[in-house]
């Protein structure tokens, strides 16, 4: 059996198995999530982490190397950039068309005991002063990733000016990607084991009960992501990327299990980078500059929750979101997509920030955080699946400039 079927047993035996035991024997479950589900998810997550920081490291500075020019580091950036803006608009329009049709908030919920402690997020502004790190080992130390990514492209743009000089570092750099590479394809072989305690945990500690009372809600995020990810993505990689979208989609799926199952882009970017480039073939110097970036920045999943985690609680406490009101949310959700990158828990503090504005009760967040964590599941997977097909669309655009699939250069050779 293929991987990918064997992460989907694992990620429905979890989420049965899961849904009984809450409902059935809710001791037992409190025991086996201590001793075997939470250790499970934990391990696989930690292992995935384990090569974030190093792939991205290695990754970028390998993919800027590779294309050299910074006129052509800069054109490829460009267009990356403004696919995410273009599809997170998109995306945030959607959630809030969907959430004004259906009205998932027009029921009776109780908001008595709705309580939300709303974190500060970073400015726009102080995001990118906080770009270029002070200490780039202690970046890579905390794991920030804009950080590691501005160090990685600075170094890749010196072996690219200093060629032949610096050879044998280049050399060394390649050497730890392939490593890398290696052993995501050993870490992925406990992938089934981990999505299955993963969702053991997550559906278990929530319930029936749980899922139920916000079926409406899950169902309008939902909704809004498949179809983002049909109109959006596959119209993208079809005009734009000359790929079948069935194609795509079928292809890149493997990826979005695991996105699913880790609920992290960047902890899942060691099999999306592979998958695009194997499966996709998406040329290695884009792919490896490309995904790393979405990874950080693009939060399409994200503006969907936001688009309609806000029409909704606007819904619940009777508010009358006017047209000045509904502009005001794209805008923020869109700019605070990159001004809170890499901040822990974004999405609910992008939610925040975009309820502030709009002068709805924060507090409203409490009525959604509890199945956040399954929602989350599936926006992660929107979110790679859009890192994906902006490689695609940029693969595609620079094939005239000259920026071709290695692999088929050999094989036609």
């Amino acid at each position: 059996m293929k991987l990918t079927g064997k992460i989907l047993i694992g990620l429905l035996l979890g989420a049965v198995l899961g849904l009984v035991l809450h409902s059935a024997a809710p001791e037992w479950f409190t025991r086996l999530d201590t001793y075997v589900f939470g250790p499970l998810g934990t391990i696989f997550l930690n292992l995935i982490k384990m090569l974030v920081v190093p792939i991205v490291f290695f990754s970028i500075t390998l993919g800027t190397a590779s294309l050299g020019d910074p006129k052509k580091l800069g054109r490829i950036g460009g267009k990356t950039i403004g696919f995410f803006l273009a599809t997170t608009t998109i995306a945030i329009s959607i959630a809030i068309s969907l959430a004004f049709l259906i009205q998932p908030g027009n029921m009776d919920i109780d908001t008595s005991g709705a309580e939300y402690e709303a974190q500060e997020a970073p400015t726009i502004v102080e995001t990118f002063t906080n770009i270029i790190p002070t200490n780039p080992i202690q970046a890579m130390v905390e794991g920030n990733m804009l950080q590691i990514i501005f160090f990685s492209v600075f170094i890749g743009l010196a072996l690219a000016v200093l060629g032949k000089k610096t050879e044998g570092l280049l050399k060394v750099l390649e050497q730890g990607n392939d490593i890398m590479m290696y052993l995501v394809n050993l870490i992925m072989k406990f992938a089934p084991y981990g999505a299955f305690g993963l969702l053991a945990s997550a559906v278990g500690e929530l319930g029936w009960d749980g899922l139920e009372g916000m079926l409406m809600y899950m169902f309008v995020v939902v909704l809004g992501l498949f179809l983002h990810a049909l109109i959006a993505y596959g119209a993208a990689v079809k005009f734009l990327g000359n790929m079948n979208p069935i194609h795509f989609f079928k292809n890149f799926f493997p990826a979005m299990t695991v996105g699913f199952s880790t609920s992290s882009s960047s902890s899942t970017l060691p099999i999306s980078m592979k998958t695009a480039q194997e499966k996709l073939n998406v040329p290695k110097p884009i792919s490896s500059f490309v995904q790393p970036l979405g990874a950080t920045i693009n939060m399409d999943g994200t503006a969907i929750m936001q688009g309609v985690a806000t029409v909704f609680i606007a819904q619940v406490y009777n508010v009358d979101l006017g047209f000045s009101a509904i502009i005001m949310v794209i805008l923020t959700a869109v700019l605070a997509s990159i001004g809170t990158a890499g901040v822990p828990g974004v999405g609910l503090i992008m939610l925040a920030m975009v309820l502030t504005q709009v002068s709805l009760p924060v507090e409203g967040i409490a009525l959604i955080i509890g199945i956040d964590r399954i929602l989350d599941m599936t926006r992660t997977a929107l979110n790679i699946t859009g890192d994906a097909a902006c490689a695609v669309v940029v693969s595609e655009s620079e094939k005239k400039h000259g920026v071709t699939d290695v692999r088929s250069e050999r094989m036609e050779a």
